[in-house]
């Protein structure tokens, strides 16, 4: 008999594994090869690892840009072995350690506008990587918010959207997320971080601090509308899975969010999630907002989603009815309308 996680997670993120950036033989294979839920991570990890080899390989043939898309999808593979994956907490932050390393021996390889940031934040940091428009000697940016269990490590092919059209991305992993998990548990007001990244960039002549958009994804929907709230800074905000509060939490959602949280009691946990919500809020965001959704979304409603957008003077609503949790399912429609939206407007 299938475990009822492991069916639970190939039927809702297969897509997003595809939109991301994951070969569909590897996709499919490694689900195939995966029987319970405790072997999720090492089934992963083994996909990764043999990318990472042919990054090696191919790296020491001098074939770079080889290399550097080897080392992508090992990147890629190594976030997805411990995105949703708590069981053993030294191999998630093992896997952790190894999907940012990765990314970053790609990026270095394929994208020599390619900058880490690290930014000091509460009791440890938050960690952005920064890429730039080749021949944009002042270009406009976006923050890319992820949200509960993605990271910066995740969104290089939602990066290129952006950068394709004369837009830099800074991809954030705040309070909470990825690397900068460790310590600083996910808080609601997570326009702190953001101010803190935006004052880090502050002092850069390359890009365009007049043009400022922001963006997220699931929870990082969230987080972003929070940020252009209570952030003037930010010229325009367009999220992906809007959500309004957190009222549904599928099991696997509950426990990513309990370990982001750092929380252990699932009442206290309620009571802190409750705290992630928009209402009197949205209606702050002056900047224009566009708000996307999936009709089959699992965890968040696209009722509450249109909410999100009707309750700001500037929102506008798209939903997507065949669009699935997050809108992975139509990537390649939502993401070229909403990089051109942010484009138009930031």
């Amino acid at each position: 008999m299938t475990d009822p996680l492991v069916e639970a997670a190939r039927t809702r993120w297969l897509p997003r594994f595809l939109a991301q950036g994951v070969p569909l033989a590897d996709a499919t294979g490694t689900l195939d090869r995966i029987g319970r839920w405790p072997d999720w991570l090492d089934a992963w990890t083994a996909t990764g690892d043999v990318h990472e080899e042919l990054a090696r390989v191919a790296g020491g043939q001098g074939r770079r840009r080889t290399a550097g898309e080897a080392y992508v999808r090992a990147a890629l593979c190594y976030h997805f072995a411990k995105f949703t994956w708590l069981e053993d907490l030294g191999k998630y932050r093992a896997a952790t350690d190894r999907s940012v390393a990765a990314l970053q021996a790609g990026l270095r390889l394929l994208d020599p506008t390619f900058e880490r940031l690290e930014i000091p934040f509460d009791r440890d940091r938050i960690v952005a990587n920064l890429r730039r428009p080749p021949g944009h000697a002042r270009a406009p940016f976006v923050i890319l918010v992820p949200g509960l269990d993605s990271t910066k490590e995740e969104l290089t092919a939602w990066e290129r959207s952006f950068l394709d059209r004369g837009v830099a991305t800074v991809a954030l992993d705040g309070p909470g997320q990825g690397e900068a998990g460790c310590l600083n548990r996910i808080r609601p007001d997570y326009e702190v971080a953001v101010g803190a990244l935006l004052d880090a960039l502050a002092r850069r002549d390359d890009l365009d601090r007049r043009r400022i958009g922001i963006s997220g994804l699931g929870m990082g929907g969230y987080y972003a509308i929070r940020a252009a709230a209570f952030e003037p800074r930010i010229t325009a905000v367009g999220v992906v899975g809007g959500a309004y509060e957190f009222a549904r939490m599928p099991d696997l959602v509950r426990r990513k969010f309990m370990h982001g949280a750092q929380l252990d009691d699932a009442d206290e946990a309620s009571r802190y999630a409750a705290r992630f919500s928009l209402e009197g809020v949205t209606g702050r965001v002056r900047q224009p907002l566009l708000v996307i959704h999936g009709k089959h979304d699992a965890v968040m409603r696209w009722e509450d989603a249109e909410r999100t957008a009707l309750a700001a003077p500037r929102g506008e609503f798209v939903l997507y009815p065949e669009g699935n949790t997050v809108c992975f399912s139509v990537a390649e429609r939502y993401r070229p309308y909403l990089a051109d939206w942010i484009a138009e407007r930031a």
